[in-house]
C-alpha cells in the first residue's frame, strides 16, 4: 500500500490537517487580539484542508473498491 501514490496523498493530507490543527490549538492558548485572529485563520485553513483530505479518502476508497486498485 505504501507504493500507491493515492495512499501517500491521503496520508499527506491527513498529516497536513493534524499539523494545522496543532498550530491552531497552540495559538488559542495565547492572549491578544492578533493571536485570536491567527487562531481563527488556522481553523479556517483546517476546514479547507480537511475537505481535501476527505475528498482524497473517498477517491482512494472508490478507486480501490470499484476499480481494483493495486
Amino acid at each position: 500500500m505504501l507504493s500507491d501514490p493515492l495512499f501517500l496523498l491521503v496520508a499527506a493530507a491527513c498529516l497536513t490537517v493534524a499539523v494545522i490543527l496543532a498550530m491552531g490549538i497552540s495559538t488559542f492558548g495565547k492572549e491578544g487580539v492578533e493571536n485570536g485572529k491567527r487562531a481563527n485563520k488556522f481553523m479556517r485553513w483546517r476546514i479547507i484542508a480537511q475537505f481535501f483530505a476527505v475528498v482524497a479518502i473517498l477517491a482512494f476508497v472508490t478507486i480501490h473498491k470499484y476499480f481494483g486498485g493495486q
